[in-house]
């Protein structure tokens, strides 16, 4: 996946079985939202929608890490050029394939469904351990903010992760983006 409008911007629990806390990841300012992502709001009202039910935390868990699980298991990992025939277009999977931002958005829809409330998941775009671009989607919970990674089916907070996380949908404002600067690398943008 290829972010190249943060890179330029930026220049200006194993489980849910273990007890586990995470940290809110916080955001500094505002940002362009990544390429692809409008679209996908136009064709998706609901993801940039900050509505969506009520859950107890107690009951989230259990909810959050049967959708991690269920839809990675679900899905293929293919690039968009393959699918689409270009990249960068956010979209649910089709045919059952797609690559991490579709693996988000698909989690997203999949939480509104089960209930989940749209103004505590947030789509995210990082660093993975490799420095590779990636995308992951945050939710958050009373004690901080969880992974749903479609490279593990572990539901890890966020520090956990080894990624370094660089914007994020806003909770409150879903068609916003915000800059959160937050893991190993960060400290590189930081000093820019």
């Amino acid at each position: 996946m290829k972010i190249s409008f943060l890179a330029c911007a930026l220049l200006g629990a194993a489980s849910f079985g273990a007890t586990v806390s995470a940290a809110p990841l916080h955001a500094t300012r505002a940002i362009t939202a990544p390429e692809g992502f409008a679209s996908a709001c136009q064709r998706y009202a609901w993801l940039c929608t900050a509505s969506g039910g009520k859950m107890a935390d107690a009951d989230a868990l259990a909810v959050i890490d049967k959708v991690n699980k269920k839809v990675n298991a679900t899905i293929k990992p293919v690039e968009d050029r393959v699918v689409y025939g270009r990249a960068n277009y956010w979209a649910l999977p089709k045919d059952g394939r797609g690559d991490c931002e579709d693996y988000a958005i698909a989690k997203t829809r999949a939480l509104l469904d089960a209930g989940f409330p749209g103004n505590r998941m947030s789509i995210s775009v990082v660093l993975d351990r490799a420095g590779n671009n990636h995308a992951v989607l945050l939710v958050r919970i009373a004690d901080g903010d969880y992974v749903l990674d479609n490279l593990t089916n572990s539901i890890k907070s966020w520090e956990k992760t080894g990624y370094t996380f660089l914007a994020r949908q806003r909770y409150d404002n879903k068609s916003a983006w915000e800059v959160v600067l937050a893991g190993p690398r960060a400290k590189q943008f930081n000093e820019i």
